[in-house]
């Protein structure tokens, strides 16, 4: 794994301290840091269900800020697993992506619609 994906999971970190157990429960698992597994499987169910209830805004505008500079870093690995782990899954429930979408910024909206696109969606 490289620095920028640490770099983003340390952040998922800070933003979710509630997924700190599951999360290492998921490396205990898997014997390692799986990536993708930690973001749709840890990270992106408590997005989701920020993104549901929508009460905490500062905390979601935070997140998307930071999906923002991800989704503008030149770290092709990074910007890869984020597109098919948070971006396809925001595109999964039609809802969440239009809640999820006041919050995204202008490059995030155009992963979030070529993470759509690749799979067929539009």
């Amino acid at each position: 794994m490289n620095k920028k994906s640490e770099e983003f999971l340390r952040k998922m970190l800070d933003f979710l301290p509630s997924t700190e157990a599951e999360y290492r429960k998921s490396i205990e698992f898997n014997g390692e840091v799986l990536e993708t597994v930690i973001i749709e499987d840890v990270f992106m169910p408590e997005i989701i269900k920020l993104l549901k209830e929508e009460r905490n805004v500062n905390l979601l505008e935070s997140i998307f800020n930071y999906f923002e500079e991800v989704s503008n870093c030149e770290d092709t690995q990074l910007k890869n697993n984020f597109s098919v782990t948070v971006l396809e899954i925001l595109g999964n429930d039609k809802s969440i992506l239009v809640t999820a979408q006041k919050y995204m910024g202008t490059k995030t909206i155009q992963l979030q619609i070529e993470a759509d696109r690749a799979l067929g969606r539009i």
